[in-house]
């Protein structure tokens, strides 16, 4: 029976394979009103801030007066000092010369125009959505370097339809002028996708718990205002009081609010109405619920901004969480910096070299003790840090030296004890090779030999002790046994001892030299 032939479509132009990408395409641009979402009104892109677009203002400034309400101030100005506290450092591409060179230089370069400085300004980026800032250079010697950055405000900025940073000035408020790239760095953030260059920065979500605290306090006042004092009630008679005795009657009960003492005509009287209602009603609950909220939303948790005192940060967890935010937005800006200026200047200054990094070291420090701790274990199983791990992991001046381990016998135990002193990178076949000319030394190393050489030292002591009828007459037989201790055997075996553990540690020392070399 014939096998039926597999039915398989044959290669053609619609076929994936058959066709070259086109390298740098776009399909889903928002250029020229393609994006849906938008809808074309004009030249310059517009936010798709729902609370921006809602509430009739697209220029930020409705986010600035979320900015004056004190608990937003006080949690952002803390997440904006746990960034600048973290020290910062710039990293070389590579331990080439030039690589590193640059990284020297732009340290300099960010010491003096102040960096945390520029941080703490540029971190508003994380409040609004993006930050912009101005770079301005002036020549100094061989090189282009920074002579400010000066952190604009971002309402005078817009996006075109490709993504491109537009000044507004007074003269071109519909499609603003060109903000060129080598002069102005930015970044965005918060954004759920790419086409949205202002980003969604934190006031988004603190709008409407600052609008509702706002509220709140408003309609407290009140309340205080209300029921803190009591409501004057005046009474006259309808029939008799003149008009303007009723008018003396209501400034009268007007000023029972502030004045000690008052007057009234005669057939007139003036009541304090108490109020039914009494507490504090649910405005402090409200007002904190929305000041635990805006602390959630900016620094991640509660206990930094309105925790126990004593136990700030103690929740682990909470630590975390903050820590990440931390390490956000510090990557944020530097990242960001990296990819503009740093880069700007790197291929300016330093065509050969790769642009280094900067960053800030957020993590915690290590505990060093703990460290030393592990590698003294690790030590004492035979595995010892070279002297590159030491100074980079502990710092300070360093120098290796030979230690020597006590030999408790005369044979071979003590070249292996102090084998296991030696360093690791003396353990080697190139050290096993280079000991041979050793084997006699050792081999004529006494070994029982040695404790035979303290007897003629030590019979006498013996003697003295066992034969002594008492403390004193022991003392004195010791005495008399001085002179005829023998300690020449004794003398002699350890002067071999001694010149075999100089002799090896002179061998050890130079083969750790060669193998550091090599």
């Amino acid at each position: 029976m014939a096998k039926r032939k597999s039915q398989r479509p044959a290669p053609g132009p619609a076929s994936s394979a058959a066709h070259t990408p086109e390298y740098g395409r776009t399909i889903a641009t928002i250029a020229d009103g393609q994006d849906v979402t938008r809808g074309y009104v004009g030249p310059l892109l517009q936010t798709t801030d729902s609370v921006l677009r809602t509430r009739g203002a697209s220029n930020l400034a409705i986010y600035e007066q979320v900015y004056s309400d004190a608990q937003v101030k006080a949690c952002f100005g803390q997440r904006q000092l746990a960034v600048i506290q973290c020290p910062w450092s710039v990293e070389p591409a590579s331990d080439e010369p030039v690589d590193v060179a640059a990284a020297d230089w732009l340290t300099a370069e960010l010491g003096r125009i102040a960096w945390d400085r520029i941080t703490e300004k540029m971190l508003f980026g994380v409040f609004y959505g993006y930050s912009v800032a101005e770079v301005v250079y002036e020549p100094d010697e061989r090189t282009v370097r920074i002579s400010d950055v000066r952190v604009r405000n971002r309402r005078r900025f817009r996006f075109d339809a490709d993504m491109g940073l537009r000044l507004l000035t007074p003269q071109n408020m519909l499609d603003g002028i060109e903000a060129a790239t080598p002069y102005f760095w930015s970044f965005a953030t918060g954004a759920d996708n790419d086409d949205e260059p202002y980003g969604q920065g934190l006031a988004h979500w603190l709008y409407w718990p600052t609008l509702f605290k706002r509220q709140d306090v408003k309609f407290w006042l009140r309340f205080l205002d209300k029921f803190g004092s009591p409501t004057a009630l005046g009474r006259y008679d309808a029939q008799t009081t003149p008009e303007p005795e009723r008018a003396k009657l209501l400034a009268a009960v007007d000023a029972v609010q502030n004045s000690t003492g008052i007057v009234l005509p005669k057939g007139m009287e003036i009541e304090l109405m108490e109020a039914a209602r009494s507490g504090a009603a649910d405005y402090k609950a409200l007002h904190d619920t929305m000041d635990a909220t805006i602390a959630r939303v900016t620094v991640g948790q509660t206990a930094s901004s309105q925790g126990t005192p004593g136990k700030l940060g103690g929740d682990d967890l909470q630590a975390d969480v903050r820590r990440d935010l931390i390490k956000a937005d510090a990557d944020l800006v530097c990242e960001s910096f990296n990819l503009g200026p740093v880069a700007w200047l790197t291929a300016w200054n330093f065509p050969a070299a790769q642009p280094p990094r900067v960053y800030r070291q957020v993590e915690e420090p290590e505990d060093l003790v703990a460290r030393a701790e592990r590698d003294e274990r690790l030590a004492r199983i035979g595995y010892r840090p070279t002297l590159a791990y030491v100074h980079k992991t502990y710092g300070g001046e360093y120098e290796a030296y030979q230690p020597t381990a006590p030999a408790p016998s005369g044979d071979k135990s003590a070249v292996d004890a102090v084998a296991f002193a030696a360093p690791a990178a003396v353990q080697n076949a190139d050290l096993l090779a280079a000991q041979a000319p050793l084997d006699a030394a050792l081999d004529a190393l006494p070994g029982a030999a040695l404790i035979q050489a303290l007897d003629p030292m030590l019979a006498p002591v013996i003697a003295a002790i066992r034969d002594g009828a008492s403390a004193d007459d022991a003392y004195e037989r010791l005495a008399a046994a001085a002179p005829d201790m023998d300690d020449e055997a004794l003398a002699e075996a350890l002067a071999r001892a001694i010149f075999v553990a100089d002799l090896w540690g002179q061998l050890s020392a130079q083969v750790t030299t060669s193998t550091a070399q090599d």
